[in-house]
């Protein structure tokens, strides 16, 4: 058994944190818990047995946590310390011991102790999420643009169209389809970043090209 068997001490030490060191799990809970090698009593040490639980609930992460486990060993200087108060206290006489609150609630010091984990836990995946680069959304979207009549040029017209370059606009597939009366339009998609491609804007380009085109219409759209 290492420095950390003195459960007494590892009680004291947890009574007022969440873990042996700083505000999320770390090598040096690690350290700690290996050490233990099973779970303190909870009825005689319901904060280590808190914090043993809690930790190894991250047990399949243990390898890939911050920090280093040599650390757990500085840190229980501290420890030890309020080991040895707690046992000076307890060796004071009969007639001066402390008053004790035989009211206390054990489970409003739990409440409290899961709310604070809680709230820890929450601030680390609010951090993490905040870290992540945004995806930008995007549309796929599908143009029909009529020419004026049968003898309308369509490879000059979809050239034409194609030629429409600006960041978050991709072109894609196209087809021309029978309208009637000799006329075919053509359809085509586009990928586009809705945060930089307005589609009211792009089929005003697209009508600038009013030697080939008609008229355009958005035959579907469907977010990505």
């Amino acid at each position: 058994m290492s420095q950390f068997s003195d459960l007494p001490a590892l009680e004291a030490h947890l009574k007022t944190r969440s873990y042996v060191d700083g505000y999320t799990p770390s090598q040096a809970d690690v350290g700690v818990f290996s050490s233990l090698g099973s779970a303190p009593s909870a009825a005689e040490y319901p904060h280590a047995a808190r914090w043993y639980k809690h930790i190894k609930s991250y047990e399949a992460e243990h390898a890939g946590l911050p920090g280093d486990k040599a650390s757990s060993s500085k840190l229980f200087g501290g420890v030890a310390a309020a080991s040895t108060t707690a046992s000076a206290a307890a060796a004071e006489p009969a007639g001066e011991e402390e008053d004790i609150d035989l009211f206390g609630s054990d489970d409003e010091e739990v409440d409290e102790e899961a709310e604070r984990i809680k709230q820890e836990r929450l601030a680390a995946y609010n951090a993490k999420k905040a870290n992540k680069p945004k995806v930008a959304a995007k549309s796929v979207v599908t143009l029909d643009v009529k020419p004026w009549d049968d003898e309308t040029d369509m490879v000059a017209l979809e050239a034409s169209v194609r030629s429409i370059e600006q960041p978050g606009l991709v072109w894609g597939a196209s087809k021309l389809v029978p309208i009637g009366y000799g006329i075919r339009k053509l359809q085509i998609t586009v990928v586009i970043e809705d945060e930089l491609v307005s589609l009211d804007e792009l089929q005003d380009k697209v009508a600038e090209f009013e030697d080939y085109v008609q008229s355009s219409d958005v035959q579907a759209m469907q977010k990505l």
